[in-house]
C-alpha cells in the first residue's frame, strides 16, 4: 500500500509539473532561457542576497551568446559516471542503515564518509552539529520532564479532549508543529513536541504514525511562512527586486500552506492499518517490546507532573518569543565585521538545557534517572543516526553541488514548471531549504517566470525530506515504538513520502492559482 502511494503521488507531482506550465505567463523562450540558465547557474552559488547579478546577466550576454553554446565545454568537467556512483553508494548505505535500524543508520552513514573521502578522494563535509545539539537540550528536558510524570499529565490532558473525537488529532498536530516554526523559524522546535504527540496518539490507540509524519512535513512547510526563517531572509532580497516584499510573500505561502495540511493531514487519517490490525505492532506486543497502552484513568500523577510541564510549555513559549522578535536577543558579532542578533538556535540549546536543569531541582526528579527515560534512549538513537547519515549526504553534496545544480537548471530550462521539481530536488539532496534557495530560485526569475509564481514554487524547499535523512524525521521514527513510523526499506519508501508528496503539490499549485487570481 505505502510503494502504491508513493508511486501515485509522484505521477500526480509529474502530471501537475505538466498542467502548470501552461498557465505559467511571462517565461521567455528559446535561446534567451538557455543564455539565463547559463549565467544563473554560474552565478547563483555565490550569490547569497542580491538580485542584479541573475537578472542583468541574461540580457547582457543574450546577444553575444544566443547562437552559441559557450557553456557546454563546461560540461566534461563533471565526471557523471563518478557522481553517479558515488550518488549510488550513498543510497545503498542509506538502504543498510534503514535495514538494520536503530542507531544502525547513524553508523553505515559514518562507514559511507569513510568510503566516500578515503576510495573517492572527497573532502568530508560538514556534519549537524546544531541538529545534534540541539536534539541533546530537547530531548533532556523532555526526558527530565518524563521523569517527573510530565508526559503522563500531557497525555491524560490530551486524553480527555480527544475521547469524543480522536482522530482530531490528525488535524491538530500538524498545525502545532507548522504554528511553532512559523514563529521561531526553525524546524528544530517540532523535536520538544515529537515525543507528546506519540504518547498521545498512542494513548488513544492511534496509529502514531499519522500525526507524526504529517506533522514532520508541517514543520518544513512552516518555514516556508515564516519572517525570522533563514529560508525566507535569502528568498526575500531576491524577489524584493521584483515588487514583492514580505507581507506579499506571506500572502502566497501561509494560505497555500493552510490548504495544503488540511489535505494532507486528511488523507493521513485514513492512511495505514488500525493499531489493531498492524502486524507489525502486533508482532512487538507479543514479544513484549512493547504494552498496551494504558488508558488515562489509570493514570497515577507524580506529585510535580504539572510543574514540569508548565516548565517544558514555558521553555517552549520562550523559544518562540525570541525566534520572532529579534530585538530582545543579544547582538554578536557577523561576519562581516559587524553586529546582528544572536541565531535562534543556540537559544534553543540554552533555553532548553536550562528548562531540563530548573525541573530536575524544583521536581525532585534524580538526574541519574533522566537517562533512563524511553524518550531520553530514543532521543540518542535519533541523533547518532542523524549524525552518521547526514554528514554523508553533506560529503556527497558538498562536492557535487555545482555539477547537479546545472544538471536541474537543464531540466528547468526545458520546462519552466520543474524549476519547482529541482528545488524539491535540490532541497532534498541539500537537506538545506537556504541552499535550495540560494541555488534555484534565481535561476527560475533569470528565466523569466514571474516573482509571484517563483514564491509559490518555492515551498518545494519541503523537499528537505524527500530522503529520510532530516533530524526530524529520524526523530520521529524514533519515538514511535508501535513501528508504524517507519524510515523505509527501500531509501525513499519512508513513512514521510507520501504526505510530503501531498504537501507540496498542493502548496505550489494552491500558490500559483493565488498569484494568477490576485497578482
Amino acid at each position: 500500500m505505502r510503494r502504491l502511494s508513493v508511486l501515485l503521488a509522484v505521477v500526480v507531482a509529474l502530471a501537475c509539473g505538466g498542467a502548470a506550465t501552461t498557465v505559467l505567463p511571462g517565461v521567455v523562450s528559446g535561446p534567451a532561457i538557455a543564455v539565463a540558465a547559463t549565467s544563473t547557474t554560474a552565478t547563483s552559488t555565490t550569490s547569497t542576497g542580491t538580485t542584479s547579478t541573475p537578472a542583468a546577466a541574461a540580457p547582457k550576454t543574450q546577444p553575444a551568446q544566443s547562437t552559441s553554446s559557450e557553456a557546454k565545454p563546461k560540461e566534461p568537467d563533471y565526471d557523471w559516471v563518478k557522481i553517479a556512483i558515488e550518488g549510488l553508494l550513498v543510497i545503498a548505505f542509506i538502504a543498510l542503515g534503514v535495514r538494520t535500524g536503530g542507531i544502525g543508520l547513524g553508523l553505515w552513514g559514518g562507514v559511507g564518509t569513510l568510503v566516500l573521502v578515503f576510495g573517492f578522494g572527497l573532502d568530508p563535509g560538514d556534519p549537524p552539529v546544531d541538529a545534534i545539539l540541539i536534539i541533546v537540550a530537547v530531548i533532556a528536558a523532555a526526558a527530565a520532564m518524563e521523569a517527573a510524570g510530565g508526559i503522563d499529565y500531557m497525555v491524560m490532558l490530551a486524553s480527555r479532549a480527544l475521547r469524543a473525537r480522536p482522530r482530531s488529532i490528525n488535524y491538530v498536530a500538524p498545525f502545532v508543529s507548522y504554528l511553532l516554526c512559523i514563529l521561531t523559524g526553525t524546524s528544530n522546535t517540532f523535536y520538544s513536541i515529537v515525543p507528546v504527540i506519540n504518547e498521545v496518539s498512542y494513548a488513544n490507540e492511534i496509529r502514531p504514525e499519522r500525526p507524526l509524519a504529517s506533522s514532520t512535513v508541517a514543520s518544513a512547510l512552516g518555514i516556508t511562512s515564516s519572517p525570522v526563517a533563514a529560508a525566507m531572509a535569502t528568498l526575500l532580497p531576491l524577489v524584493e527586486a521584483k515588487g514583492f516584499d514580505l507581507v506579499d510573500v506571506l500572502l502566497i505561502t501561509i494560505p497555500s500552506s493552510i490548504v495544503a495540511i488540511i489535505v494532507m493531514s486528511f488523507v493521513m487519517s485514513h492512511h495505514g492499518a488500525e493499531l489493531s490490525e498492524d502486524r507489525e505492532f502486533q508482532r512487538r506486543l507479543e514479544v513484549g517490546e512493547v504494552q498496551p497502552p494504558e488508558p488515562a484513568s489509570d493514570i497515577v500523577l507524580k506529585t510535580y507532573a504539572k510543574r514540569s510541564v508548565a516548565i517544558f510549555l514555558g521553555a517552549v513559549l520562550v523559544i518562540c518569543v525570541f525566534g520572532f522578535i529579534d530585538d530582545i536577543r543579544p547582538t554578536v558579532v557577523s561576519e562581516d565585521g559587524g553586529t546582528e542578533p544572536l541565531s535562534v538556535t543556540p537559544i534553543i540549546q540554552m533555553v532548553m538545557l536550562a528548562a531540563a536543569a530548573l525541573i530536575v531541582a524544583s521536581c525532585k526528579v534524580r538526574a541519574a534517572d533522566v537517562p533512563g527515560m524511553p524518550i531520553f534512549r530514543s532521543g540518542m538513537v535519533a541523533m547518532i543516526a542523524l549524525f552518521g547519515i547526514a554528514w554523508m549526504a553533506d560529503t556527497f553534496i558538498a562536492s557535487n553541488e555545482d555539477a547537479i545544480v546545472s544538471a536541474l537548471g537543464d531540466l528547468a530550462n526545458q520546462w519552466p514548471f520543474m524549476i519547482a521539481v529541482s528545488i524539491f530536488l535540490v532541497a532534498g539532496l541539500t537537506t538545506s531549504q537556504s541552499a535550495a534557495t540560494r541555488t534555484m530560485v534565481p535561476l527560475g526569475l533569470a528565466l523569466g517566470i514571474g516573482a509571484g509564481y517563483m514564491i509559490a514554487m518555492w515551498t518545494a524547499v519541503v523537499g528537505v525530506l524527500f530522503l529520510p535523512a532530516n533530524g526530524t524525521q529520524i526523530a520521529a521514527a524514533e519515538a514511535d515504538r508501535t513501528g508504524t513510523t517507519s524510515l523505509g526499506k527501500r531509501v525513499i519508501d519512508h513513512s514521510f513520502q507520501l504526505p510530503l508528496q501531498i504537501a507540496w503539490i498542493t502548496t505550489a499549485l494552491v500558490g500559483i492559482g493565488i498569484v494568477a487570481v490576485f497578482h
